[in-house]
């Protein structure tokens, strides 16, 4: 390896491993501020929300790494740029392909090592992180009433209260309604003010209730068929303790067994495993769902639902259409028979709208459900694909523009990433609508942004002002100094020596 290529590995490999972490730091701060209500308020220790971080962290890495290599290849190029680096590896005779070549070997090595790891490492880890969300979705989480609305999180009981006091933490106005029983509002319990609290063990409730009055409805054993109206209790009191034993609020840790059918949870062979059999079975189902309306609402009468089958189908169909002659029959009916026989067929093709509907209906849910394992297949090619495509965009950019840092490159960064971003977030819509094949929409954003960055590779070679702000500014100053020549009645005013010549 010649010192060059190791001055270039050197000045990329920092700022790669920099905007890598933050990039990740970001998702998960997305991530965090997506599902913050799920986490807060369960009393999870650091042990437990450590794994959660990482695990999410892992699965984020595909997304992290394409955003990296484009952010580091600008602020590498643009250093390299704005120092005068480029300028003198150039004059030595080194061309720009030459100074990319090491790099190109490493984004090389990278897309490998990204698909490797989306194949293998990503399913794994994209099950243990949403297993252990969901554990944390079901733990129980502390009573968080909120006033003017009712309140489910104890099991058995719906508490409404008026107001709270945030200092002290009582309750005011509160009606309670006691489902234990499971008979519906038949115990009610109404207090002018009160506590609930739960142990510092979490395994109990305390309610604890302040002049109020309790109303329960109480069934008679038999009671008449057309009874509405039952007896009741009534009981007023100064204070009120109800002690519930709660369950639930240990985190329970779920095993390996769940989302293992889920399409970002299977690796390559898996997906392509689902793909063929689900593909097959739609096929299946839409043949049997074409012959059975065919069969009920279609050729009833003159062909009978006996001898119709997938393979005769076809045959059968163009016999009765040939000689059946539907006019001749409805003329030789009476003008009962006619009406009995038009509010019929009126009923029959209702019918078959809607069975018509229904079945599409299911067979279009179940075709985006399929082709979700057929982007997910795309996907673990195209991510990888990224970071080679965002490295001919930075690197050329970075010789360009000649401007290093962090500011100027994470802003075009940011700029071509949402491009690329919308255009995958498109394919993938398509391709799970039906309207586009996988290829053409989950591969839309690697061909369309690819040859743009060979251009801009070779305008870098070339040493092209295509970035250069002053070309831009001088092009204006042109237009500046053209719309100040005007010319009226034969005469030219020019701005610069403001004379008037004639034509």
């Amino acid at each position: 390896m010649k010192k060059v290529d190791k001055f270039v590995l050197r000045s990329f490999i920092g700022p790669l491993i920099l905007t890598f972490f933050i990039v990740l730091i970001i998702l998960l701060l997305q991530f965090l501020w997506m599902y913050i209500d799920d986490l807060a308020g369960k009393g999870l220790d650091l042990k437990i929300i450590s794994e959660l971080l990482f695990q999410f962290s892992l699965s984020f890495v595909p997304t992290a790494l394409p955003l990296a290599v484009l952010l580091a290849s600008l602020m590498t190029f643009g250093n390299m740029g704005e120092f005068s680096e480029l300028t003198a590896l150039k004059s030595s005779g080194i061309p720009l392909q030459r100074i990319m070549r090491p790099l190109i070997v490493l984004i090389s090595f990278l897309v490998l090592v990204s698909f490797l790891f989306s194949n293998f490492v990503l399913p794994y880890s994209n099950r243990q992180a949403r297993t252990l969300l969901l554990d944390i979705r079901r733990k129980r989480p502390d009573i968080n009433l909120q006033a003017g609305s009712f309140n489910n999180d104890i099991d058995g009981f719906s508490i409404k209260i008026t107001s709270k006091d945030p200092f002290s933490t009582r309750l005011d106005g509160l009606i309670v309604y006691d489902h234990r029983d499971k008979k519906g509002n038949i115990a009610v319990i109404c207090a002018d003010s009160g506590y609930i609290k739960i142990t510092p063990d979490e395994t109990a409730l305390i309610m604890t209730l302040y002049n109020g009055e309790s109303f329960y409805e109480m069934e008679e054993e038999n009671p008449g068929v057309d009874q509405k109206r039952y007896p009741s209790r009534k009981d007023t009191f100064k204070e009120q303790t109800i002690v519930l034993g709660l369950t639930g609020f240990d985190l329970e840790r779920s095993g390996n067994e769940m989302f293992t059918s889920t399409s970002w949870s299977l690796d390559m062979s898996q997906l392509a495993h689902f793909v063929d059999s689900l593909g097959g079975r739609y096929a299946g189902k839409q043949m049997s769902w074409v012959g059975e309306f065919a069969q009920s609402k279609i050729f009833v009468e003159p062909l009978g639902s006996k001898d119709l089958s997938e393979k005769n189908y076809s045959l059968k169909s163009r016999t009765a259409i040939s000689t059946f002659n539907p006019q001749a029959v409805f003329d030789s009916l009476s003008i009962s028979d006619r009406r009995v026989t038009l509010s019929r067929t009126i009923e029959q093709l209702k019918d078959a709208n809607l069975a018509l509907t229904d079945n599409l209906e299911s067979l279009k849910y179940e075709s985006r459900s399929n082709k979700r394992y057929e982007v997910e297949w795309h996907r673990k090619l195209t991510l990888p694909v990224a970071c080679l495509i965002f490295f001919f965009f930075g690197a050329p950019l970075g010789a360009i523009i000649r401007k290093g840092g962090l500011g100027t490159p994470a802003v075009i960064s940011i700029f071509f990433f949402v491009i690329w971003y919308v255009i995958s977030l498109s394919g993938e819509k398509l391709v799970e609508e039906d309207l586009v094949s996988g290829v053409a929409g989950m591969w839309a954003s690697s061909y369309i942004l690819l040859p743009i960055g060979l251009f801009l590779t070779y305008k870098a070679a070339t040493d092209s002002v295509i970035m250069n702000i002053e070309t831009y500014l001088s092009f204006l100053r042109r237009i500046k100094d053209s719309i100040y020549r005007i010319t009226f009645f034969g005469k030219t005013v020019n701005p610069d020596n403001k004379t008037e010549q004639n034509e």
